[in-house]
C-alpha cells in the first residue's frame, strides 16, 4: 500500500512539472541565451545547425538589400532553422529547470540558524555558517540542525521532512549506523550532542544542491559514444549534399546555398542531436522525484546497464520486523533459566529482535534490570552476536555458528543433537535461530519470525525478464536463507554476510563480467558500496556510506534499488527509442526531398521519384525544415517523461524498437511533410 501511494505522488508530482507555468517561462527564456555558440560547441550536431543558421540570416538580409526574388522563402528558411535551435535548447531548459524546481526547495531548507558551540565545556553561540569539522554543538527540542554531523550523545526524534518530504519523525540515537544527522532539519523531543562532519558549503544539502541545479554535467560514457556517432553520421551526410550540387550541374540546373542549408539540417539527427541532453537530464530528475540523488549521470546509466542486484533480506524482501515467537531450552536447561538468560544478553540491544526477545520474556514473568558492574557487549557484523558479562557470569546470544564458536564447537553440528534438530526445524521453517550461551554452555534456541513481501516474487520474474539475476543477502544461516530465497524467487543468495564476503561476492560478479548494484547504511557497507557499480546509501545511513555510494536515497528504503535500476533502464530505453526514431527519419526525409529538389525537372526522369507529388522543390524544402523543427517539440513530452519500462528481453525490446520507433520513423517525414506542404501551398507561403 505505502509503495502503490508513493507510486502515485510520484506520477502527480511529474506531471505538475511538466506543466509548471514557473518552470516553462524561464526555460523559455533559457532557450533564448543559450544561443551562444560556446554553449551550442558541446553539441557538434546542433552547432552545425547554428552555422547554417547564421549563412542563412546573412544571405536573406543581403537578398532584402538587394531586392532578391527568393527573399520569402529563404527567411521563412532562416526563420525555421532558428526555431530548430530554440526549440532544442527549450528541451534541455526544460529538463534543468524541473532540477532547478528541486534546488530551490532544497535551498529554501537551508537556513543560516544560530548553533550552541561547545568549547572547553562551555557554550557560546555562534552562527552556523562558522562551524568547522569537529566543532561539538548542543541541540535541543525545537531547534534546527546547524550542520551535517554525528550524534555522539544522546537520543532525539528528529523532523527530516525538509530533506526526505516524510512528515513522519526518525529516531537517531548515538552509536550505530542511525546517529548520522543532516543540517536543515529540526529536532522535536531531547537533547543531544553532534560533533560536525562537514564545512560550510560542504554540506550534505549544499552537494545536493549543487548537483541538481548544475547546468554543466558530465557526459556519460554512453552519450559521449552517441555524441560520436552523430558526428559522424552529420559528417557523411554533408559530404552527401555537397556531391548535390554537381549532380544538379549536370542535370542542368543548381541548388541555392539556402536549399543545401536546409536540406542538410534536415538530413544531420537533428532529433536525437537536440533531445539527448534532455534524456540524460530527465533520467536524473525522474530519480529525484523518486526522492533519490543521483551524484552523476554515471549513476543512472550504470543502473540501466546493471546485471545483478545485491538485495538484503531484511526490509527489502521481507518486512524487517522480525519477532522473539519462542523460547526453546536446551536439553537438561530449565524454560525460566533460558528466559533469563536471553532477557539478560538483550536488555540493551536496542534492536527490533532484541526488543521482541525482552517483551516475550516479560510475558514469560521475568523482570531482569540493568545493574551497575554489567558490562555489555554489543552485537557487530563480524562477531554477529552481542551479551553482557557481570559477576563472573558472560552470557551471550546471536548467530548460531557464532555462538557454537564462542562455546568451543568449530561447527554448529557438534552441539548436541536435541539442539542441532530444533535449529534446523526453525530454518526449514523460514524462521531465524539465534541461540544463547552462558558461560560457553549452550542454554537453548530464539525462534525469530520474518515475513516475505506480497508480490515480490512476480517483481523478481519481471527482472528475470530483463535479464537481471537478483541475489538475496542475509546473515541468516543457510537453511533459513534458503527457504525465504526460494519463496521469494530470488536467483541466489549470500547467507551468514559479513562484510568481507559480501565485498568478496561483488568482486566474482564483476569479474565475471557482469554490473552489481546493491543498497547499504552502515560503515561496515562502506567497503561494498565503494565497490559496486551502482551503489544506494540510505540518507539515514553512516557518512562513510554516503560518502562511498552514487545514488543517495532519502526515504532510507532499501526496495528502491528496484525502482532505480527500472528508471536507469528506461533512461537507456528512451535515449534507444529516440535514436531509431531520429535515424529512421533521416533516411525518410532523404528519399521524401531530394526527388523534389529535382522537380523543375519534371518532364525528366528524375520527376517519377517525386512520390509525395510535393507541390514545388521550395515548399518540398520549407515543409521538411518545419517538420524538422516541429518534431522535436513533439517528442520533448516523451524524452522528459521517458518511453514506459516494459520488463521484457533485449531481444524482444530490439524488436520493439524497431518495429514501432523504426518504422515510425520511416512513415512520419512522409505523412509530416505532405500535410505541411498542403498548407503552406494552400496559404500560398512557397
Amino acid at each position: 500500500m505505502e509503495e502503490k501511494t508513493r507510486s502515485e505522488n510520484y506520477r502527480r508530482r511529474r506531471r505538475s512539472s511538466l506543466l509548471d507555468r514557473q518552470i516553462m517561462v524561464p526555460a523559455l527564456i533559457e532557450s533564448v541565451t543559450k544561443l551562444d555558440p560556446r554553449w551550442q560547441a558541446r553539441n557538434p550536431v546542433m552547432f552545425v545547425v547554428e552555422v547554417g543558421s547564421v549563412i542563412t540570416t546573412i544571405i536573406f538580409v543581403s537578398g532584402l538589400f538587394r531586392g532578391a526574388s527568393d527573399s520569402l522563402f529563404v527567411g521563412q528558411i532562416t526563420l525555421w532553422l532558428w526555431f530548430t535551435l530554440i526549440f532544442a535548447n527549450f528541451a534541455e531548459a526544460l529538463a534543468e529547470g524541473r532540477g532547478k524546481a528541486q534546488a530551490a526547495s532544497l535551498r529554501r531548507a537551508r537556513t543560516d540558524t544560530m548553533a550552541r558551540r561547545l568549547v572547553g565545556g562551555k557554550e557560546e553561540r555562534v552562527p552556523s555558517s562558522q562551524l568547522r569539522k569537529g566543532d561539538i554543538v548542543v541541540i535541543e527540542a525545537g531547534d534546527l540542525i546547524p550542520s551535517d554531523g554525528t550524534i555522539t550523545e544522546g537520543i532525539a526524534s528528529v523532523d527530516e521532512s525538509a530533506i526526505t518530504g516524510e512528515s513522519a519523525p526518525v529516531i537517531r540515537e548515538a552509536g550505530g549506523d542511525r546517529s548520522a544527522v543532516t543540517g536543515g532539519t529540526r529536532v522535536l523531543s531531547d537533547r543531544i550532542v553532534v560533533e560536525v562532519t562537514a564545512n560550510p558549503g560542504e554540506t550534505f544539502l549544499d552537494r545536493m544542491i549543487h548537483l541538481v541545479e548544475s547546468a554543466s554535467r558530465r557526459k556519460t560514457p554512453n552519450e559521449i559514444a552517441l555524441n560520436i556517432l552523430l558526428a559522424a553520421l552529420t559528417i557523411i551526410f554533408m559530404i552527401a549534399v555537397v556531391t548535390l550540387q554537381p549532380f544538379a550541374i549536370y542535370a542542368g540546373t543548381s541548388v541555392t546555398i539556402t536549399v543545401l542549408i536546409a536540406l542538410l539540417v534536415c538530413l544531420i539527427p537533428t532529433t536525437i542531436g537536440a533531445l539527448l541532453s534532455a534524456i540524460g537530464i530527465a533520467g536524473i530528475d525522474r530519480l529525484l522525484q523518486r526522492n533519490v540523488i543521483a551524484l552523476s549521470g554515471r549513476a543512472v546509466e550504470a543502473a540501466g546497464d546493471v546485471d545483478t542486484l545485491l538485495l538484503d533480506k531484511t526490509g527489502t524482501i521481507t518486512f524487517g520486523n522480525r519477532q522473539a515467537t519462542e523460547f526453546i531450552p536446551a536439553p537438561g536447561i530449565t524454560m525460566d533459566k533460558l528466559v533469563e538468560t536471553a532477557e539478560l544478553a538483550s536488555l540493551a540491544d536496542e534492536t527490533p529482535e532484541g526488543r521482541s526477545i525482552v517483551n516475550l520474556a516479560h510475558r514469560f514473568g521475568a523482570n531482569g534490570k540493568q545493574q551497575a558492574g554489567m558490562t555489555f557487549i554489543p552485537f557487530s557484523a563480524n562477531t554477529r552476536m552481542s551479551g553482557v558479562d557481570f559477576d563472573g557470569r558472560s552470557i551471550r546470544k546471536g548467530a548460531v555458528d557464532a555462538i557454537s564458536t564462542w562455546c568451543g564447537c568449530p561447527t554448529p553440528k557438534q552441539l548436541p543433537e536435541a539442539v542441532q534438530e530444533r535449529v534446523e526445524t526453525i530454518a526449514r521453517a523460514g524462521g531465524t535461530p539465534l541461540m544463547v550461551a552462558e558461560n560457553n554452555l549452550v542454554m537453548g534456541t530464539i525462534q525469530l519470525k520474518d515475513i516475505v513481501k506480497p508480490g515480490i516474487a512476480e517483481r523478481f520474474a519481471e527482472l528475470r525478464k530483463m535479464g537481471l539475476r537478483t541475489v538475496m543477502v542475509t546473515g541468516d544461516n543457510r537453511l533459513t536463507a534458503a527457504t525465504i530465497a526460494k519463496e521469494a524467487g530470488v536467483d541466489d543468495f549470500l547467507a551468514e554476510a559479513i562484510p568481507e564476503r559480501k565485498l568478496e561476492l561483488i568482486r566474482k560478479e564483476q569479474a565475471d563480467g557482469r554490473m552489481v548494484a546493491m543498497t547499504g547504511d552502515g560503515t561496515n557497507d562502506a567497503p561494498a558500496l565503494a565497490q559496486a557499480d551502482v551503489a544506494v546509501a540510505m540518507q539515514s545511513g553512516t557518512q562513510a556510506a554516503k560518502e562511498a555510494g552514487n545514488l543517495i536515497d532519502l526515504d532510507s528504503d532499501p526496495t528502491k534499488l528496484i525502482e532505480i535500476v527500472e528508471a536507469g533502464k528506461q533512461m537507456l530505453i528512451t535515449r534507444g527509442a529516440l535514436t531509431t526514431f531520429s535515424i529512421a527519419n533521416d533516411v525518410a526525409k532523404y528519399f521524401a526531398i531530394i526527388p523534389a529538389i529535382f522537380l523543375g525537372l519534371a518532364s525528366g526522369e528524375l520527376g517519377a521519384l517525386n512520390v509525395m507529388h510535393l507541390h514545388n522543390s521550395n515548399s518540398a524544402v520549407l515543409s521538411a525544415v518545419i517538420f524538422n523543427a516541429l518534431i522535436i517539440v513533439a517528442l520533448i513530452p516523451l524524452a522528459l517523461r521517458g518511453v514506459r519500462y516494459r520488463p521484457i528481453g533485449a531481444a524482444a525490446l530490439l524488436r520493439r524498437n524497431l518495429l514501432l520507433w523504426g518504422v515510425g520513423g520511416i512513415i512520419a517525414p512522409f505523412v509530416g511533410i505532405k500535410l505541411i506542404d498542403i498548407i503552406i501551398t494552400a496559404v500560398h507561403l512557397a
